[in-house]
């Protein structure tokens, strides 16, 4: 497991523009849309999720305890959850920086990976296990402490079916969760690797939706869905429709092709701006102020 010296050691000798060549060696294993996950110093047993959005150690130590309430929340509903650990190190200037360590699984294990190489049948069983799993949550709203409220981001990426048969659930890194009402998650934090300059206009249009989205269970399975025209899979919609229709009868309202089009076409919108204007940030403070940007940014996405 890496460690605190390690870590930062890392961080100090980090380059965002380029992780791969920074002083302490690196490989990049994905992207999130306010984080990056790394393989640190030939660890092939860790992935680490790099979180550069705290201003002060106190809102990184917060941030940590919410993440380790969610973790054990979710693996209470019943969820598989790889182990997991965070370091806190001190970042560039007066930031802190959290890294939220997580066991690696076999990357031809994940779901999005999954339906490129196996057949119909096989792919219709991971889609009911999906759907148990993703059940698993609202079943836990519904019979545990009625002031706590889970959220899931069900899309395949975040799953792993792994040899012995297990589902792992492995998007723990953002916090979605209400106590008492209130969001645990800052908002704001969404907005740190947005522009200054336009973050009212994100907060304005964008940022309700893409902090409510993972409570309403219909959103959840409309967005897991939508995954399959991001893959390049779209002959498994209608199949795929059919099977939650089945499976969450009661439940909440049909899912319907037409409205799962629409949701993936802004979705589509949304992330591309977001993506866009983290990469205009970058060249302002790079190239025209001299600044560090501290976020690792992904090439081209397909979508």
């Amino acid at each position: 497991m890496l460690d605190q010296n390690t870590l930062q050691k890392f961080e100090n000798g980090l380059n965002p523009q380029d992780p791969t060549a920074s002083v302490v060696p690196c490989e990049i294993l994905g992207y999130g849309e306010i984080s990056c996950v790394l393989q640190i110093n030939h660890d092939t047993e860790v992935a680490a999720k790099r979180m550069p959005l705290f201003a002060s150690l106190p809102a990184a130590q917060k941030y940590a305890a919410d993440y380790q309430r969610y973790c054990d929340r979710l693996r209470t509903a019943g969820l598989t959850i790889p182990e997991d650990a965070t370091i806190i190190v001190k970042g560039h200037g007066d930031i802190a920086v959290l890294y939220i360590l997580q066991k690696q699984l076999p990357p031809p294990r994940f779901c999005h990976q999954l339906i490129q190489t196996e057949d119909t049948a096989f792919l219709e069983s991971m889609i009911q296990r999906i759907v148990l799993e993703i059940e698993k949550v609202w079943t836990y709203n519904a019979t545990h402490d009625p002031n706590i409220k889970l959220a899931i981001d069900g899309q395949l990426s975040n799953w792993v079916l792994l040899e012995s048969g297990d589902m792992a659930y492995i998007d723990t890194s953002t916090p979605l969760m209400l106590e008492e009402g209130i969001e645990t998650l800052d908002p704001e934090l969404l907005l740190q690797s947005a522009p200054s300059f336009l973050r009212w206009l994100i907060r304005w249009q964008f940022l309700e939706d893409v902090m409510t989205r993972y409570y309403d269970r219909r959103l959840v399975y409309t967005d897991l869905i939508a995954n399959l025209y991001k893959e390049q899979r779209p002959e498994l919609v209608d199949s795929w429709i059919g099977t939650i229709n089945s499976s969450t009868t009661g439940k909440m309202e049909a899912l319907e092709k037409e409205q799962i089009e629409a949701y993936y076409k802004e979705d589509k919108f949304i992330w591309r701006l977001f993506l866009g204007l983290r990469r205009f940030d970058r060249f302002i403070k790079n190239k025209l102020l001299g600044q560090r940007y501290e976020f690792v940014l992904p090439g081209k996405i397909k979508r």
